[in-house]
């Protein structure tokens, strides 16, 4: 069985042009009677195996990075370092495995970071917090390496993550003071790193292409950035939060959730529920449901994204339509 990433390597490769590929595409869903929705979808589970191979891998690197620890701290990063990029070598260049890919991504990722903490950390033991600063640059670097070799598409989000880490734990080191605004400069980095996952959403509209998973694990990561820093500077978390908070929560939640079926994009709205569901709490227990507040708030707003998902599509095509020309043009297709 081939997938979607298959026939666009065939275009690649010169053996299809792109409009065969597309009609090839438009005949299928035709002659099986397809309807296309907007569902989001990427890559994860090819089948079981993937599954079998993670719970494998994660006992292989666990077991192994435990022994070493008996010898040093800095031993057992590396070899699960080492571990993760020869197994992802199998696993992922030749077998082509979703899941296992991200396990071993997380895992490649995570050694890198400690074992570079715990060398500087060594090196120089009066370091402060200098030393997340150079072991973020050190993992950033690695991942790009990772990148290059095994094209997962989460490893664009871990190293965008990872270079915000740099660039804010740098900030907070060089100039303490600016931590008084630690929300405004994550709330920046999250605005970034969604105008970058827009730009690789715009390579691929009709989402079909590795883009297409690059861009959906970037807004999973920029997504809690913006909601987290956004509505904490509204005071969400306040001992006595104001009506005129609650209200500018909700409103921006509706905002959220109309550039999410502008953009075609459901991370947005999912990062955002956990805050929108406390304020509706806090909102009933100020008219004295104290005790059924947090289940009215769950009751409206699980219907109300049941309700949504059930109309995606014609309440995508309504906002989409009423757009200028130009940002129809950036935006998936309907």
């Amino acid at each position: 069985m081939y997938t979607n990433e298959d026939l666009n390597q065939a275009v690649n490769e010169g053996i299809f042009t792109q409009d065969s590929i597309e009609e090839f595409r438009d005949y299928i869903a035709e002659a099986k009677n397809i309807t296309v929705v907007d569902e989001e979808n990427f890559k994860l589970l090819s089948g079981f195996n993937d599954i079998f191979v993670v719970i494998a891998s994660i006992l292989l690197l666990s077991s192994a990075g435990w022994i070493a620890s008996s010898i040093s701290s800095i031993l057992s990063a590396l070899v699960v370092a080492l571990l993760s990029w020869g197994l992802s070598e199998f696993f992922v260049l030749k077998r082509k495995m979703a899941l296992p890919a991200i396990v071993l991504l997380l895992a490649f990722a995570g050694a890198v970071f400690g074992f570079m903490h715990e060398i500087f950390d060594l090196i120089n033991t009066t370091a402060g917090g200098v030393e997340i600063v150079v072991a973020s640059a050190f993992t950033a670097f690695a991942i790009f390496l990772h990148w290059k070799r095994f094209s997962v598409p989460i490893t664009v989000a871990i190293g965008m993550g990872t270079v915000a880490l740099f660039f804010i734990s740098l900030f907070m080191e060089s100039f303490p003071q600016l931590k008084e605004y630690l929300s405004f400069i994550i709330f920046t980095f999250g605005i970034a790193i969604f105008i970058i996952a827009m730009r690789w959403d715009m390579k691929d509209r009709r989402r079909v292409s590795n883009s297409s998973d690059v861009a959906f694990w970037l807004h999973l990561l920029a997504s809690p950035l913006i909601i987290h820093s956004l509505f904490l500077g509204l005071g969400v978390f306040d001992n006595q939060i104001s009506m005129l908070a609650i209200l500018l929560i909700i409103f921006s939640y509706i905002v959220l959730s109309s550039i999410s079926l502008l953009i075609d994009r459901r991370a947005l709205m999912v990062s955002s529920l956990l805050y929108v569901l406390y304020a509706l709490n806090s909102l009933f227990t100020k008219y004295g449901l104290e005790s059924y507040g947090l289940a009215i708030g769950g009751v409206i707003i699980g219907v109300g994204l049941l309700l949504l998902t059930a109309f995606w599509t014609k309440a995508r095509a309504k906002i989409v339509t009423i757009m200028p020309h130009t940002i129809q043009l950036k935006v998936p297709t309907i």
